[in-house]
């Protein structure tokens, strides 16, 4: 019985591991990396075991950097199920076309700019097509239920608290008549907020496999969040700029909606137009509207669940750009709105375009409310770079940058250590992943200390052995191996390249699927480069 670190390990994003038994194979999320341009191009490269020999998928929550390589995944060979909660399949219907159609539109602009300087073109990792072909593959469960999904195998999902449908996933394991019990957290929510239960207590575990994203910080004055969304709006508005809020389209959103109406039926802030643009987030909003028996604070179920869903559908200062033109009208806006948008880390999607309309101006303000991963452009922004680069432009940052720990769907370090220390018996061995290296080893020390556990921090591609209670490293991503390429086979590849290249030039044709094509072979090429 051995766990292999694939993914989050050493770093937040990518979450992914493989579980290998005597007769079963399977991966706990399956997530993209986000971050640094090194991470992102990991999401290109062959994964780290071979796609068709996974037996099935266990998914902890439909966040984008947990399950953004599952159509990848089938892509390569994976034939089995995924099975997450009901809420998190019905987003995942959602934020899987989505992320593959930012994917479409990022490499269809960067092509262009490709075929003008006679570059390669691009191919995006998936498409909208491969995301929409998986989704029938998603098996919906129920919080507390036991499923034998293989013969020895025994999974139970637990409320994470972390976004809608978010677990904490128990796996039970009999191999040779012994039985291993094995926790991964996923992402653990922080406690008392206004949508979501708490994060469920585990009982025990010999295995504990947990996320440390806020491993060496506290969220101080979460308490006081309104007061402080409050004074940023009106600071904002006092100047005559716009509030730009890069937001996670999967809970941050709606959470935000939610302290906003909030905010101005208490009148704590002057009547403003706020701004939804991300489709993905609209789309998920009605997954939450769908879903209000999860939602167990009284205020939220009385704004948003069934005594007329007024929160979403009934807020005359919410309005939701729903068309291309729409967002592109909001760029006109010179001052008096909020705008949320997505992607949280401002690395994609429609958000780009408001920061570069709105970064520059010293009235106007950005306004982070989620954890931004190093290398993204809201890292960058956070961290004070004085001028960043977006959609190939410079743009100098002048408008004031706030952040608000408060909003954030991830425990801090107290709310991690407070969780582990409820189990009522110890785990016997914990793995820090999902973190950066300060928070894992700050998080670690922390452990050692309050509860006397020396937890570990693998590498990724590492592995641990149940049996053996050893952790060793097996696959890295420079390591992968290639088939040798024939000479021959390799002339001829070249001989079909420029065939093509030479119709690409012709009048009359089809650019579209010229295009295609010729990403296709350069996704071929790329390979080939790699052997050796």
């Amino acid at each position: 019985m051995k766990i292999a670190f694939y993914g989050a390990a050493g770093t937040v994003t990518g979450s992914c591991f493989l579980v290998k038994t005597e007769n079963t194979n399977f991966l706990v999320d399956c997530g993209m990396f986000q971050g640094s341009k090194e991470l992102k191009e990991r999401n290109y490269d062959k994964f780290l075991f071979n796609p068709e020999e996974i037996d099935f998928v266990l998914l902890t929550h439909a966040h984008v950097d947990h399950c953004g390589l599952i159509p990848k995944l089938y892509k390569f060979g994976f034939q089995g199920p995924v099975y997450a909660t009901k809420a998190t399949s019905e987003l995942c219907a959602v934020v899987l076309p989505d992320s593959a159609h930012i994917q479409e539109m990022e490499v269809e602009r960067k092509n262009r700019k490709n075929l003008r300087s006679g570059r390669p073109l691009l191919e995006p990792i998936y498409t909208v097509m491969d995301a929409e072909a998986c989704l029938d593959k998603f098996k919906g469960v129920s919080y507390e239920e036991m499923i034998e999904v293989s013969p020895g195998i025994k999974v139970v999902f637990q409320d994470a608290g972390h976004v809608l449908g978010s677990a904490i996933i128990e796996i039970c394991i009999t191999e040779d008549g012994i039985e291993k019990k094995i926790v991964f957290t996923g992402d653990l929510g922080n406690i008392n907020q206004p949508i979501l239960d708490d994060p469920t207590n585990i009982k025990k575990t010999d295995v504990l496999v947990m996320e440390s994203t806020y491993g060496n910080r506290y969220h101080f004055n979460a308490d006081n969040k309104l007061e402080e969304l409050a004074s940023v709006i009106k600071a904002t508005m006092k100047k005559g700029g716009n509030l730009i809020v890069p937001s996670f389209a999967v809970e941050r959103t709606q959470d935000l909606i939610y302290e906003l109406k909030v905010l101005l039926d208490e009148g704590k802030i002057p009547s403003v137009n706020i701004y939804v643009d991300s489709p993905m987030a609209i789309e998920a909003t009605q997954v939450f509207i769908n879903n209000h028996e999860f939602c167990t604070d009284e205020r939220f179920a009385k704004v948003c669940g069934l005594e007329g869903k007024k929160c979403f559908e009934e807020f005359k200062n919410l309005h939701y750009a729903l068309s291309v033109e729409d967002s592109m009208a909001l760029n006109r806006l010179k001052g008096g709105a909020i705008i949320i948008s997505a992607s949280g880390m401002a690395d994609a999607g429609r958000i780009k375009h408001h920061l570069k309309h709105n970064l520059w101006r010293q009235e106007s303000t950005i306004l982070f409310v989620g954890y931004q991963a190093q290398g993204t452009l809201g890292r960058r922004i956070l961290e004070g770079e004085k001028k960043v680069r977006i959609h190939g432009e410079e743009v100098a940052v002048k408008a004031d940058i706030v952040k608000i720990e408060g909003f954030s769907a991830h425990a801090d370090q107290k709310g991690l250590v407070e969780w582990v220390k409820a189990f009522n018996e110890k785990p016997k061995e914990i793995f820090l992943v999902h973190g950066e290296e300060a928070a894992l080893d700050n998080l670690q020390r922390v452990i050692a200390g309050e509860v006397g556990i020396q937890a570990r921090i693998p590498e990724i591609g590492s592995q641990y052995d149940l049996s053996q209670e050893s952790l060793s490293k097996v696959a890295t991503f420079e390591q992968l191996s290639h088939v040798q390429i024939k000479p021959e086979l390799n002339e001829a590849f070249i001989a079909i390249k420029e065939q093509l290249e030479d119709i690409a030039k012709m009048p009359g044709k089809d650019t579209r699927t010229l295009q295609r094509l010729l990403a296709q072979v350069n996704e071929i090429e790329r390979e080939i480069g790699k052997v050796g």
